[in-house]
């Protein structure tokens, strides 16, 4: 009997591939060329923090984005924050936060706990994700070298009924008085990726709980950065209707503070830019850092991704 047509099994056809569009790639690649040009060679400091240290998907892409960063020729600097990790860790302890005017008052327990969390776990696990993705970082904290000297933080706060300004004790938190860049200059000369930890120590011997955005500007001053990133957990400055606001300079931003534009939490951060160009910064970048690698499109790409900020 022959063979027919319905006893032979039916012929299966391979799945289609889907190649990758290397010319899309390739063109990427070119585009981003003039970028790594400009800042070939150059610091930069990137202070991360907020919630985006919090996911585990956004801080594998914040590492890719640091070493793809190093071996493109430039030099990151990292400095982090970790207050949601340190709230956490008092509470576990037991240790009770006095807020004074919404912010955290540092006794001695609660420097002890500031110190062992940011120098300790929350540098050393950012440190281990550059590591996995074939970065090289070395894990610091101002009191290295004598890297960062502090000074008690002086905050006033205004009355409401008297109208009077009043001086604000915060106990042990600190904001940076001198940057010596000796211990930074060798370990960048290395190839070495340094990730800071805002602690500090003072001429009083004393440790400093430092905010992580004026410890940034402070070390992107002395280093006479390019550019400061800051990630936040906002797009970048906002106008009154909300909308990002690209570009803005020192005048632009003192007069949206005064008219009420820049608010709140806001304020401290344009602050320490306006501090970090007056030292010689090149320009400032207020991001979101929740977006997936918003570093490199800021800095390799056409389009930015948050509030830039320049002296003039």
């Amino acid at each position: 009997m022959s063979d027919s047509g319905a006893d032979k099994a039916p012929q299966v056809q391979p799945p289609e591939v889907q190649l990758p569009n290397v010319h899309v790639r390739a063109e990427v690649l070119v585009q981003a060329l003039p970028h790594m040009q400009r800042y070939d060679e150059e610091v930069v400091v990137i202070k991360y923090g907020g919630h985006a240290m919090g996911d585990r998907a956004a801080a594998e892409d914040f590492a890719e984005d640091i070493v793809l960063l190093e071996q493109s020729g430039l030099k990151p600097v990292v400095v982090h924050g970790g207050g949601p990790q340190i709230g956490r860790m008092l509470d576990r302890l037991g240790i009770k936060s006095e807020f004074r005017e919404g912010l955290r008052v540092t006794d001695e327990a609660t420097v002890e706990v500031v110190e062992m969390v940011l120098a300790g776990s929350i540098n050393k696990q950012i440190v281990g994700w550059i590591s996995a993705e074939g970065g090289k970082a070395i894990g610091l904290c101002g009191k290295d070298g004598n890297m960062v000297r502090a000074r008690r933080a002086a905050r006033t706060v205004m009355d409401p009924d008297s109208l009077i300004e009043r001086q604000l004790d915060l106990g042990l938190v600190g904001e940076p008085e001198h940057v010596d860049r000796t211990v930074l200059d060798a370990v960048l000369k290395a190839e070495l990726i340094p990730v800071l930890a805002p602690v500090a120590v003072g001429s009083d011997n004393q440790t400093y709980n430092v905010n992580a955005d004026t410890f940034a500007g402070a070390i992107a001053g002395a280093m006479r950065a390019k550019r400061l990133l800051l990630l936040t957990d906002v797009p970048g400055v906002l106008d009154k209707n909300k909308k990002l606001i690209p570009e803005l300079s020192i005048e632009d931003c003192r007069r949206l503070i005064a008219d009420g534009t820049i608010t709140a939490g806001m304020i401290p951060k344009i602050e320490t830019c306006i501090y970090a160009l007056e030292q010689g910064v090149e320009a400032v970048v207020i991001l979101d850092g929740k977006v997936p690698h918003a570093v490199l499109l800021e800095l390799f790409t056409d389009y930015g991704a948050g509030t830039l900020i320049r002296r003039s």
